[in-house]
């Protein structure tokens, strides 16, 4: 529908294309498919060399083909790993840390849409593993070649984006990040799982990497999450597993007749990895709900206690299950 209007009235959100990224280099984690397609799609055909990440094989086929056939020249590529699976992680993205000479662009858009309650493969709520913890660790296991890249002469500094959304508003009232008990609590809503991890995008690229990292190391890197609207990708047909019956169904037909289409929905990561403004103004740890539209967060995403026990609790349940050395330290550089 928001297509339609836009394409009709010029109503919606402002088209995004890059162009000139001849040199840079790009990691897209749910690269393959949706939305994440279609922001592999935009940088490549500008000229990155872009590396996708996906779960499901005929999903990396099939983005590269694509990409392939409207740019001969595209320097694209794709790599299997689960977010769910910490040890995955770790094999998938300490692999490319050592093997890429730069990174440009780490856009983290792997995703469960709204559903039901289960674990993933180690042991935690799967919403939050995939969402969150596993693409967490992804940025810091390649932090050292975003380091590496923001000190080469010239560059523009790396940018790093969250997928997140407005849903971060439906997290649940007591969230503390306190525990993988609470983590873990079955009885949360499928509504309420999602948002929880959209708000601790939000938190993690602001207090965390912003806050933290970025602030500690004074480095020239640029850490945000974005809201790409409801948009119409299959991911839409969740909502029927979340609230099976008529409920799921009139949530889906509402997403899918309303939402943008998924070229759209692309266009605030697009965005924030490419407008001048964000270095300009030093727009560091910002939450857009449109392009060059700053967002208002939620109560929640703008407690800093609250980003605080998350990036603890996200280093605590890494190490109990991978390890007291599984985490790369901040400071260090490729």
């Amino acid at each position: 529908m928001q297509s339609i209007l836009q394409n009709t009235t010029g109503l919606g959100p402002k088209p995004v294309q890059p162009d000139n990224l001849n040199g840079r280099v790009a990691v897209v984690v749910g690269g393959a498919f949706g939305i994440g397609f279609e922001i592999s799609r935009a940088l490549a055909n500008a000229g990155c060399r872009v590396i996708m990440v996906n779960r499901k094989e005929e999903q990396g086929t099939d983005a590269r083909e694509t990409i392939k056939s409207e740019s001969p020249d595209a320097s694209v590529e794709w790599r299997e790993c689960d977010m769910g699976h910490l040890a995955q992680v770790r094999d998938v993205f300490s692999q490319l840390r050592e093997s890429l000479d730069r990174l440009d662009f780490l856009v983290l858009c792997a995703g469960i849409n709204t559903n039901e309650f289960g674990l993933d493969a180690d042991g935690i709520d799967r919403h939050f593993g995939v969402n969150f913890l596993g693409q967490f660790y992804v940025v810091n296991q390649l932090w050292p070649v975003l380091r590496k890249t923001s000190k080469m002469p010239g560059t523009p500094a790396p940018r790093v984006v969250f997928e997140s959304s407005e849903m971060h508003r439906t997290a649940p009232n007591n969230v503390h990040f306190a525990s993988l008990e609470e983590i873990n609590d079955s009885s949360i809503g499928p509504t309420e799982l999602y948002g929880r991890t959209k708000l601790a995008m939000i938190l993690f690229a602001k207090y965390g990497l912003a806050g933290k990292v970025i602030k500690e190391n004074q480095d020239n890197i640029y850490a945000m999450s974005v809201h790409p609207g409801a948009v119409n990708t299959a991911m839409q047909q969740q909502w029927k597993d979340a609230y099976p019956g008529l409920t799921g169904k009139l949530l889906t037909w509402a997403m899918l007749a309303f939402g943008r289409d998924v070229k759209q929905g692309s266009y605030s990561a697009l965005w924030a990895l490419t407008d001048p403004k964000i270095e300009e103004q030093n727009m560091n740890g910002f939450y857009f709900s449109d392009p060059d539209q700053p967002g208002k967060e939620s109560a929640q995403a703008s407690d800093e206690k609250l980003g605080s026990a998350l990036w603890d609790l996200a280093h605590r349940i890494v190490k109990d299950k991978l390890g007291e050395q599984a985490l790369v330290d901040w400071k260090s550089c490729a």
